[in-house]
């Protein structure tokens, strides 16, 4: 089990990060080998990471793993990603259920195969009652059309548009807004990922692809969170 830096107290550890793990493509790239070589990579890191997490005491680890943009790429890249999802839960639902994890997707599902969408309701079924950290997968994801939808359910049932109405359609509604996005690969924007929710994120940008992400990684970006000082509008106390 990961054990915190001696820098970051229990106290400052973030209750809810969100990753998007971006490097992959390039990270194969160096090393004159396919894309997909990177996307296999990575999943070792995102093992790597949930490790170092629970191990942290973070209740909940959102991961981008496909937006609605990925549907853009190249249509072998996109077969060979979701076949690497289809190995990838059935290889490690059952882990994950040992170690207490519980296991939600957010987005929209309706492209996705028939045999992905039973793969991830079996996870969903198999985890649904574990009381340890949540892992949120988001796939076929984006800001913009959680957002949407959200307001298209609030209308559909008769209801006025607020903050709370809004909040409680969402696709992520009960779970608490992300205190820590990490964003990897270098690129320093959120790229119509959980528009709402980061409203109030600290946000930390590092330059390492995400293959290459692991515990040290993930502990320095925790060090960074806990020298933040979250006001949320409030003035400093010495001001």
């Amino acid at each position: 089990m990961t054990r915190l830096p001696p820098s970051v107290p229990q106290s400052s550890v973030p209750a809810h990060v969100a990753i998007i793990m971006d490097g992959n493509g390039r990270w194969a790239q160096q090393r004159h080998q396919p894309r997909a070589l990177g996307h296999r990579a990575g999943v070792r890191s995102v093992r790597k990471v949930l490790r170092a997490a629970h191990g942290a005491g973070v209740r909940y680890l959102t991961i981008f793993a496909f937006s609605q943009e990925n549907w853009k790429r190249p249509e072998l890249e996109v077969k060979l990603l979701m076949q690497l999802f289809v190995a990838t839960l059935g290889r490690e639902v059952a882990s994950l259920n040992r170690n207490n994890v519980r296991i939600r997707f957010v987005g929209s599902r309706e492209g996705f195969a028939p045999k992905l969408q039973d793969a991830m309701e079996r996870a969903i079924d198999l985890t649904k009652d574990n009381t340890g950290l949540t892992l949120l997968v988001a796939v076929d994801y984006g800001g913009q059309w959680d957002i949407v939808q959200a307001a298209r359910r609030v209308l559909a049932a008769g209801g006025e548009i607020t903050t709370e109405s809004l909040e409680l359609q969402l696709d992520t509604r009960g779970v608490p807004p992300p205190d820590l996005l990490v964003r990897t690969g270098g690129e320093q924007r959120i790229s119509n990922f959980m528009l709402w929710q980061l409203a109030y994120t600290e946000l930390y940008f590092c330059d390492t692809l995400w293959p290459d992400f692991g515990d040290a990684e993930f502990a320095r970006a925790l060090e960074w969170f806990a020298s933040r000082d979250r006001r949320f509008g409030r003035l400093p106390e010495s001001a």
